[in-house]
Protein backbone atom coordinates (compact mmCIF):
# COMPACT_ATOMS: atom_id res chain seq x y z
CA UNK A 1 0.00 0.00 0.00
CA UNK A 2 0.92 3.62 -0.94
CA UNK A 3 -0.14 6.54 0.57
CA UNK A 4 1.08 9.70 -0.46
CA UNK A 5 0.60 12.68 2.25
CA UNK A 6 0.11 15.96 1.06
CA UNK A 7 1.94 18.19 3.49
CA UNK A 8 5.59 16.88 3.17
CA UNK A 9 4.73 15.28 -0.06
CA UNK A 10 6.56 11.88 0.73
CA UNK A 11 4.76 8.91 -0.36
CA UNK A 12 5.07 5.89 2.80
CA UNK A 13 4.63 2.49 1.14
CA UNK A 14 4.00 -0.78 3.50
CA UNK A 15 2.47 -4.25 2.72
CA UNK A 16 -0.29 -4.24 5.12
CA UNK A 17 -2.64 -7.10 5.63
CA UNK A 18 -5.77 -5.35 7.23
CA UNK A 19 -7.65 -2.61 6.24
CA UNK A 20 -6.49 0.69 7.28
CA UNK A 21 -8.44 2.66 8.84
CA UNK A 22 -6.14 5.67 9.48
CA UNK A 23 -2.99 6.40 8.32
CA UNK A 24 -0.27 8.83 10.14
CA UNK A 25 2.43 10.27 8.14
CA UNK A 26 5.62 9.37 9.65
CA UNK A 27 7.44 12.15 8.32
CA UNK A 28 5.14 14.90 9.62
CA UNK A 29 2.12 13.29 11.54
CA UNK A 30 -0.61 14.24 9.50
CA UNK A 31 -3.60 12.21 10.20
CA UNK A 32 -5.19 10.57 7.08
CA UNK A 33 -9.15 8.72 7.47
CA UNK A 34 -9.94 6.56 4.88
CA UNK A 35 -13.16 7.43 3.04
CA UNK A 36 -16.04 4.78 2.07
CA UNK A 37 -14.26 5.03 -1.07
CA UNK A 38 -11.11 3.97 0.22
CA UNK A 39 -9.47 7.18 -0.28
CA UNK A 40 -7.58 9.07 2.25
CA UNK A 41 -8.30 12.14 3.64
CA UNK A 42 -6.34 14.28 5.53
CA UNK A 43 -8.18 15.35 9.03
CA UNK A 44 -6.09 17.24 11.92
CA UNK A 45 -1.99 16.78 12.47
CA UNK A 46 -0.65 15.89 15.46
CA UNK A 47 1.97 18.21 17.42
CA UNK A 48 4.78 17.37 15.43
CA UNK A 49 7.29 16.54 18.94
CA UNK A 50 10.43 14.98 18.07
CA UNK A 51 10.44 11.95 19.98
CA UNK A 52 13.03 9.07 19.83
CA UNK A 53 11.97 5.87 18.58
CA UNK A 54 14.21 2.84 18.66
CA UNK A 55 11.86 1.18 15.95
CA UNK A 56 10.30 2.63 12.81
CA UNK A 57 7.39 1.94 10.32
CA UNK A 58 7.94 -1.05 8.29
CA UNK A 59 10.91 -2.55 10.60
CA UNK A 60 11.16 -6.08 10.90
CA UNK A 61 12.33 -8.41 13.41
CA UNK A 62 12.17 -12.01 14.49
CA UNK A 63 10.25 -12.19 17.74
CA UNK A 64 9.70 -15.40 19.48
CA UNK A 65 9.98 -17.52 16.14
CA UNK A 66 7.91 -15.42 13.90
CA UNK A 67 8.57 -12.87 11.87
CA UNK A 68 6.62 -9.55 12.38
CA UNK A 69 6.60 -5.99 11.00
CA UNK A 70 6.18 -2.72 12.43
CA UNK A 71 3.25 -1.30 10.94
CA UNK A 72 1.77 1.20 13.47
CA UNK A 73 3.53 3.59 16.70
CA UNK A 74 1.74 5.58 18.98
CA UNK A 75 2.52 7.69 21.79
CA UNK A 76 0.86 7.83 24.72
CA UNK A 77 0.10 10.55 27.71
CA UNK A 78 -1.17 10.22 31.22
CA UNK A 79 -1.35 13.68 32.84
CA UNK A 80 0.86 15.55 33.82
CA UNK A 81 4.12 14.01 32.88
CA UNK A 82 3.99 10.01 32.26
CA UNK A 83 4.78 8.97 28.48
CA UNK A 84 5.12 5.60 27.11
CA UNK A 85 5.43 4.49 23.30
CA UNK A 86 3.17 1.47 21.82
CA UNK A 87 4.63 -0.91 18.67
CA UNK A 88 2.27 -2.45 17.08
CA UNK A 89 3.53 -5.33 15.26
CA UNK A 90 1.48 -8.12 12.58
CA UNK A 91 3.02 -11.54 11.47
CA UNK A 92 2.06 -13.06 8.31
CA UNK A 93 -0.28 -15.30 10.11
CA UNK A 94 -2.09 -11.52 9.86
CA UNK A 95 -1.76 -11.90 14.26
CA UNK A 96 -1.14 -8.92 16.31
CA UNK A 97 1.29 -8.46 19.09
CA UNK A 98 2.02 -4.84 20.93
CA UNK A 99 5.10 -3.85 22.35
CA UNK A 100 5.16 -1.40 24.76
CA UNK A 101 8.35 1.01 25.91
CA UNK A 102 8.55 3.12 28.86
CA UNK A 103 11.85 4.46 30.77
CA UNK A 104 13.60 1.60 28.59
CA UNK A 105 11.34 -1.40 30.10
CA UNK A 106 9.68 -3.38 27.62
CA UNK A 107 6.38 -5.39 27.78
CA UNK A 108 4.47 -7.61 25.05
CA UNK A 109 1.25 -7.56 25.09
CA UNK A 110 -1.87 -9.82 23.43
CA UNK A 111 -5.50 -8.66 23.07
CA UNK A 112 -7.71 -10.94 25.31
CA UNK A 113 -11.26 -13.11 24.08
CA UNK A 114 -11.97 -12.96 27.46
CA UNK A 115 -13.48 -9.58 29.07
CA UNK A 116 -13.56 -7.89 32.49
CA UNK A 117 -15.77 -5.65 34.30
CA UNK A 118 -13.57 -3.04 35.85
CA UNK A 119 -16.17 0.20 35.58
CA UNK A 120 -15.98 0.15 39.41
CA UNK A 121 -12.09 -0.39 39.38
CA UNK A 122 -12.20 -3.87 41.68
CA UNK A 123 -8.97 -4.33 43.66
CA UNK A 124 -8.18 -7.61 42.22
CA UNK A 125 -8.78 -9.69 38.58
CA UNK A 126 -9.01 -13.37 38.76
CA UNK A 127 -7.80 -14.71 35.32
CA UNK A 128 -7.34 -18.74 34.97
CA UNK A 129 -6.86 -18.81 39.06
CA UNK A 130 -4.35 -16.32 38.99
CA UNK A 131 -4.72 -12.89 40.93
CA UNK A 132 -3.77 -9.52 39.59
CA UNK A 133 -4.06 -6.18 42.03
CA UNK A 134 -4.92 -3.14 41.08
CA UNK A 135 -2.00 -0.98 40.14
CA UNK A 136 -3.69 2.31 38.55
CA UNK A 137 -6.25 3.58 36.56
CA UNK A 138 -6.28 6.22 34.58
CA UNK A 139 -6.81 8.58 31.39
CA UNK A 140 -4.68 8.82 28.92
CA UNK A 141 -4.34 10.60 25.33
CA UNK A 142 -2.25 9.99 22.34
CA UNK A 143 -0.09 12.91 21.61
CA UNK A 144 1.57 11.04 18.43
CA UNK A 145 1.38 8.65 15.96
CA UNK A 146 2.74 7.15 12.92
CA UNK A 147 1.99 4.41 10.54
CA UNK A 148 -0.95 2.55 9.45
CA UNK A 149 -3.91 1.73 11.51
CA UNK A 150 -6.75 -0.59 11.33
CA UNK A 151 -9.23 1.52 13.97
CA UNK A 152 -10.08 4.68 14.25
CA UNK A 153 -7.76 6.83 16.24
CA UNK A 154 -9.54 8.98 18.77
CA UNK A 155 -9.50 12.58 18.34
CA UNK A 156 -9.72 15.28 21.62
CA UNK A 157 -10.55 11.78 23.55
CA UNK A 158 -9.44 10.11 26.22
CA UNK A 159 -8.45 6.30 26.41
CA UNK A 160 -9.49 4.83 29.82
CA UNK A 161 -7.02 2.62 31.48
CA UNK A 162 -7.45 0.07 34.09
CA UNK A 163 -4.32 -2.21 34.52
CA UNK A 164 -3.75 -4.61 36.97
CA UNK A 165 0.06 -7.11 37.65
CA UNK A 166 0.81 -9.87 38.54
CA UNK A 167 4.66 -9.37 38.04
CA UNK A 168 5.86 -10.51 35.28
CA UNK A 169 2.16 -10.16 33.56
CA UNK A 170 -0.08 -7.87 33.85
CA UNK A 171 -3.75 -7.63 32.40
CA UNK A 172 -4.72 -3.81 30.96
CA UNK A 173 -8.13 -3.26 30.26
CA UNK A 174 -8.36 -0.26 27.98
CA UNK A 175 -11.66 1.60 26.62
CA UNK A 176 -10.93 3.68 23.55
CA UNK A 177 -13.82 5.35 21.18
CA UNK A 178 -16.66 3.13 23.18
CA UNK A 179 -15.01 0.01 23.02
CA UNK A 180 -13.51 -2.05 26.07
CA UNK A 181 -10.38 -4.31 24.80
CA UNK A 182 -8.14 -6.37 27.46
CA UNK A 183 -4.87 -7.35 26.96
CA UNK A 184 -2.44 -9.80 28.73
CA UNK A 185 0.97 -9.01 28.64
CA UNK A 186 4.65 -9.82 29.70
CA UNK A 187 7.47 -8.01 30.60
CA UNK A 188 10.47 -8.21 28.09
CA UNK A 189 13.88 -8.44 28.46
CA UNK A 190 15.85 -5.60 26.67
CA UNK A 191 18.41 -8.30 25.38
CA UNK A 192 15.12 -10.21 23.14
CA UNK A 193 14.62 -6.74 21.89
CA UNK A 194 17.55 -6.30 20.81
CA UNK A 195 18.06 -9.92 19.62
CA UNK A 196 14.83 -9.29 17.20
CA UNK A 197 15.94 -5.90 16.61
CA UNK A 198 19.66 -5.82 16.02
CA UNK A 199 19.84 -2.47 14.22
CA UNK A 200 17.31 -0.60 16.87
CA UNK A 201 19.40 1.57 19.85
CA UNK A 202 17.35 0.94 22.68
CA UNK A 203 16.96 3.34 25.71
CA UNK A 204 18.24 2.74 28.91
CA UNK A 205 16.33 1.56 31.33
CA UNK A 206 15.67 3.61 34.67
CA UNK A 207 13.99 2.99 37.91
CA UNK A 208 11.80 -0.02 38.65
CA UNK A 209 8.90 -1.15 35.56
CA UNK A 210 5.29 -2.16 36.87
CA UNK A 211 6.04 -5.90 36.07
CA UNK A 212 9.45 -6.08 36.07
CA UNK A 213 10.42 -9.12 37.74
CA UNK A 214 12.67 -9.38 40.57
CA UNK A 215 15.84 -11.51 40.08
CA UNK A 216 15.20 -13.91 42.74
CA UNK A 217 11.84 -15.91 43.40
CA UNK A 218 12.51 -15.05 47.11
CA UNK A 219 9.90 -17.48 48.20
CA UNK A 220 11.88 -20.64 45.85
CA UNK A 221 14.86 -18.95 47.64
CA UNK A 222 13.91 -19.74 51.11
CA UNK A 223 12.66 -22.76 50.30
CA UNK A 224 16.01 -23.83 48.65
CA UNK A 225 17.75 -21.98 51.80
CA UNK A 226 15.89 -24.33 53.88
CA UNK A 227 16.29 -27.49 52.25
CA UNK A 228 20.33 -27.20 52.01
CA UNK A 229 20.11 -26.24 55.68
CA UNK A 230 18.29 -29.48 56.36
CA UNK A 231 20.28 -31.17 54.12
CA UNK A 232 23.74 -29.80 56.33
CA UNK A 233 22.27 -30.79 59.19
CA UNK A 234 21.41 -34.39 58.42
CA UNK A 235 24.74 -35.25 56.94
CA UNK A 236 26.75 -33.66 60.10
CA UNK A 237 24.88 -35.73 62.29
CA UNK A 238 25.31 -39.10 59.88
CA UNK A 239 28.91 -38.68 59.87
CA UNK A 240 29.70 -37.24 63.85
CA UNK A 241 26.67 -39.90 65.28
CA UNK A 242 28.65 -42.47 66.62
CA UNK A 243 31.54 -39.77 67.24
CA UNK A 244 32.70 -39.10 71.33
CA UNK A 245 35.75 -37.57 72.71
CA UNK A 246 38.53 -39.66 72.92
CA UNK A 247 41.89 -39.11 74.79
CA UNK A 248 44.87 -40.31 73.05
CA UNK A 249 47.59 -39.00 75.55
CA UNK A 250 48.15 -37.67 78.48
CA UNK A 251 51.38 -37.98 80.73
CA UNK A 252 53.80 -35.93 83.23
CA UNK A 253 57.27 -35.08 82.27
CA UNK A 254 60.41 -34.51 84.79
CA UNK A 255 62.44 -32.24 82.97
CA UNK A 256 65.44 -33.73 84.50
CA UNK A 257 64.33 -36.59 81.83
CA UNK A 258 63.12 -34.70 78.84
CA UNK A 259 64.22 -31.20 78.55
CA UNK A 260 64.75 -30.57 75.03
CA UNK A 261 64.04 -34.07 74.61
CA UNK A 262 61.97 -35.84 71.88
CA UNK A 263 59.01 -38.07 73.28
CA UNK A 264 57.43 -40.16 71.85
CA UNK A 265 53.37 -41.24 72.05
CA UNK A 266 52.16 -44.62 71.60
CA UNK A 267 50.18 -44.97 68.26
CA UNK A 268 46.34 -44.19 68.26
CA UNK A 269 43.75 -44.97 65.63
CA UNK A 270 40.97 -42.30 65.12
CA UNK A 271 37.63 -43.12 63.31
CA UNK A 272 34.85 -40.84 62.60
CA UNK A 273 35.07 -37.19 60.64
CA UNK A 274 37.52 -34.72 60.88
CA UNK A 275 37.71 -33.05 64.23
CA UNK A 276 40.11 -30.76 66.34
CA UNK A 277 42.65 -31.98 68.75
CA UNK A 278 43.15 -30.09 71.90
CA UNK A 279 46.68 -29.76 73.79
CA UNK A 280 46.10 -28.68 77.26
CA UNK A 281 49.82 -28.61 79.14
CA UNK A 282 50.50 -27.71 82.69
CA UNK A 283 53.80 -26.78 84.06
CA UNK A 284 54.82 -24.80 87.17
CA UNK A 285 56.06 -21.63 85.52
CA UNK A 286 56.57 -19.23 88.11
CA UNK A 287 58.24 -15.89 86.97
CA UNK A 288 59.48 -17.86 83.90
CA UNK A 289 58.70 -20.02 80.89
CA UNK A 290 58.70 -22.87 79.08
CA UNK A 291 57.58 -23.79 75.85
CA UNK A 292 56.27 -27.31 73.89
CA UNK A 293 56.45 -28.28 70.19
CA UNK A 294 54.26 -31.27 69.39
CA UNK A 295 54.38 -32.83 65.63
CA UNK A 296 51.33 -34.95 64.69
CA UNK A 297 52.24 -37.64 62.36
CA UNK A 298 49.92 -39.89 60.02
CA UNK A 299 51.01 -43.40 60.01
CA UNK A 300 49.14 -43.57 57.06
CA UNK A 301 50.51 -41.32 54.92
CA UNK A 302 53.24 -39.64 56.95
CA UNK A 303 51.92 -36.11 56.91
CA UNK A 304 53.08 -34.17 59.39
CA UNK A 305 51.10 -31.09 61.17
CA UNK A 306 53.25 -29.09 63.58
CA UNK A 307 52.63 -26.81 66.71
CA UNK A 308 54.22 -24.75 69.48
CA UNK A 309 53.08 -23.28 72.55
CA UNK A 310 54.60 -21.26 75.32
CA UNK A 311 53.82 -20.91 78.71
CA UNK A 312 54.72 -17.92 80.83
CA UNK A 313 53.44 -16.92 83.98
CA UNK A 314 54.73 -13.56 85.31
CA UNK A 315 53.90 -11.55 88.97
CA UNK A 316 54.77 -9.05 91.05
CA UNK A 317 54.52 -5.92 92.92
CA UNK A 318 54.95 -2.02 92.01
CA UNK A 319 53.48 0.88 92.21
CA UNK A 320 51.62 -0.15 95.46
CA UNK A 321 49.74 -2.54 93.36
CA UNK A 322 50.07 -6.68 92.33
CA UNK A 323 50.42 -7.82 88.92
CA UNK A 324 50.00 -10.93 87.22
CA UNK A 325 50.67 -11.71 83.04
CA UNK A 326 50.14 -15.35 81.40
CA UNK A 327 49.19 -18.33 82.99
CA UNK A 328 50.69 -21.88 83.83
CA UNK A 329 48.41 -23.69 81.82
CA UNK A 330 47.56 -23.29 77.94
CA UNK A 331 45.08 -24.86 75.82
CA UNK A 332 45.73 -24.76 71.66
CA UNK A 333 44.38 -26.55 69.26
CA UNK A 334 44.98 -28.77 65.96
CA UNK A 335 42.33 -28.13 63.90
CA UNK A 336 40.70 -30.82 61.18
CA UNK A 337 42.34 -33.79 62.00
CA UNK A 338 40.81 -36.96 60.16
CA UNK A 339 40.22 -40.37 61.05
CA UNK A 340 43.31 -42.50 60.50
CA UNK A 341 46.49 -44.49 62.79
CA UNK A 342 48.56 -41.42 64.16
CA UNK A 343 51.26 -40.77 67.24
CA UNK A 344 52.78 -37.36 68.75
CA UNK A 345 55.85 -36.61 69.08
CA UNK A 346 56.48 -33.72 72.01
CA UNK A 347 59.08 -31.80 72.92
CA UNK A 348 59.42 -30.29 76.00
CA UNK A 349 61.40 -27.30 77.22
CA UNK A 350 62.02 -24.90 80.03
CA UNK A 351 63.91 -21.99 80.58
CA UNK A 352 67.79 -22.77 81.40
CA UNK A 353 67.58 -20.90 84.64
CA UNK A 354 64.28 -21.70 85.96
CA UNK A 355 65.34 -24.20 88.57
CA UNK A 356 62.09 -24.51 90.54
CA UNK A 357 59.79 -26.35 87.69
CA UNK A 358 60.37 -29.82 87.63
CA UNK A 359 57.82 -31.33 85.06
CA UNK A 360 54.98 -30.33 82.25
CA UNK A 361 51.39 -32.47 81.87
CA UNK A 362 50.31 -32.77 78.74
CA UNK A 363 47.07 -34.37 77.50
CA UNK A 364 45.72 -34.47 74.10
CA UNK A 365 41.69 -35.16 73.10
CA UNK A 366 40.52 -35.80 70.32
CA UNK A 367 36.94 -33.53 70.42
CA UNK A 368 33.38 -34.54 70.26
CA UNK A 369 33.02 -33.00 66.90
CA UNK A 370 31.69 -29.49 66.68
CA UNK A 371 28.58 -28.32 64.40
CA UNK A 372 30.19 -25.10 64.49
CA UNK A 373 30.97 -25.52 60.24
CA UNK A 374 27.70 -26.64 59.55
CA UNK A 375 25.87 -23.84 61.42
CA UNK A 376 28.58 -21.23 60.07
CA UNK A 377 27.15 -22.04 56.57
CA UNK A 378 23.50 -22.12 57.60
CA UNK A 379 23.66 -18.17 59.27
CA UNK A 380 26.03 -17.63 56.11
CA UNK A 381 22.66 -18.45 53.81
CA UNK A 382 20.42 -16.79 56.62
CA UNK A 383 22.51 -13.80 56.04
CA UNK A 384 22.29 -13.74 52.11
CA UNK A 385 18.29 -14.14 52.11
CA UNK A 386 17.94 -11.13 54.55
CA UNK A 387 19.92 -9.06 51.80
CA UNK A 388 17.78 -10.44 48.97
CA UNK A 389 14.50 -9.91 51.02
CA UNK A 390 15.53 -6.44 51.63
CA UNK A 391 16.45 -5.76 48.12
CA UNK A 392 13.41 -7.31 47.21
CA UNK A 393 11.22 -5.50 49.63
CA UNK A 394 13.05 -2.04 48.21
CA UNK A 395 12.11 -2.83 44.74
CA UNK A 396 8.01 -3.46 45.95
CA UNK A 397 8.30 -0.23 47.06
CA UNK A 398 9.86 1.29 43.95
CA UNK A 399 7.24 -0.27 42.12
CA UNK A 400 4.75 1.14 43.97
CA UNK A 401 5.84 4.20 44.27
CA UNK A 402 3.56 5.83 41.51
CA UNK A 403 0.34 3.31 42.49
CA UNK A 404 -2.73 4.80 44.36
CA UNK A 405 -2.88 1.45 45.79
CA UNK A 406 0.36 0.45 47.17
CA UNK A 407 0.61 -1.45 49.82
CA UNK A 408 3.63 0.83 51.55
CA UNK A 409 2.23 3.57 53.52
CA UNK A 410 5.37 5.71 53.22
CA UNK A 411 4.88 5.78 49.34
Amino acid sequence: MKIPCYICDIETELDVDFEVVNFVCPHCQTLYVADKDGQFRQRSQYKNIYFACPLVIGEVGNFRGNEYKVTGILRKNIHPDFDWIEFILQNDAKEFIYLSVSNGHWMMLREMEETFVVHDHPKVLDHEGVYFDIFEYSDAEIINAKGFFDFELPQNKLIHLVEYINPPNIISVERMNGVETAYYGEYVNKSEIKKAFPRAVLPYQTGTNMIQPFPFHVKNTAIIFCLIALLILITNWFIYRDQVEQQVFSKTMKFTEFDNKEITSESFVLNGGSSPMTIQVSTGVDNSWANVNVALINEETNDEIYANKDIEYYHGYSDGESWTEGSSVEKFNICGVKSGKYHLLITPLKAPEDLTNTEMQVTAVWNQPSSRNAWFVILFMAGIFAVIYFFKYQSEKSRWADSSYSPYPEN
